[in-house]
């Protein structure tokens, strides 16, 4: 069964977002600040990054370890099992050495934009000569350029990047809230 929206759905939705534009221009402003912190700490941003990683694995290892228990008997526990353990201690070693944590983050991200930039680079082809595939393949040698970058520096980029990356992403995200406010706001 499909639903579908009327005008009047639509009008309300829309209506309560355009009285949410204060929020939206608050989040903005604390996103731009974050993002600016970043940039003026980004080897304390790193270990932020680092720590705020090793949480999500250790909560998913908990959740992992709980859940397996849960389907004791069903053919999936060892494996269950041994993933909630295996990300726990993920977790465990980025607390326990975040300086480390973040270096091995820092390669995985390297890795990670390798192999991005090539599918970007192989997806641009294949949608070639469609209308926009020279900027796929313009973000995929982007990408490429990126992690050739955090190799080529790795140990400076190991106590960096991470922290970087999120300020470049805390600051887009807060222009993007603030403009989306102002925006609704004006309407």
């Amino acid at each position: 069964m499909t639903e579908q929206f009327d005008k009047k759905d639509i009008e309300q939705a829309l209506e309560k977002l355009k009285a949410s534009w204060g929020w939206l221009i608050a989040i903005g402003i604390v996103s731009l600040i974050g993002g600016f912190l970043c940039f003026a700490n980004p080897f304390a941003a790193t270990i932020t990054v680092d720590y705020i990683a090793a949480f999500i694995f250790m909560l998913v290892g908990i959740g992992q370890i709980v859940q397996a228990f849960s389907v004791r008997g069903s053919g999936g526990f060892l494996w269950t099992l041994a993933v909630g353990i295996l990300s726990l201690l993920v977790g465990v070693m980025l607390v326990g050495n975040p300086i480390a944590g973040a270096a091995s983050l820092t390669v995985l991200v390297g890795i990670l934009l390798f192999f991005l930039g090539a599918a970007k680079i192989a997806f641009s082809m294949s949608m070639r000569p469609a209308s926009g595939w020279g900027w796929v393949t313009v973000s995929g040698i982007f990408s490429i350029v990126l992690g050739v970058l955090i190799f080529a520096e790795f140990p400076w980029a190991a106590a960096t990047v991470l922290g970087l990356f999120l300020g470049v992403e805390l600051t887009f995200n807060g222009v993007a809230l603030l403009l989306t406010g102002f925006a609704l706001r004006n309407s």
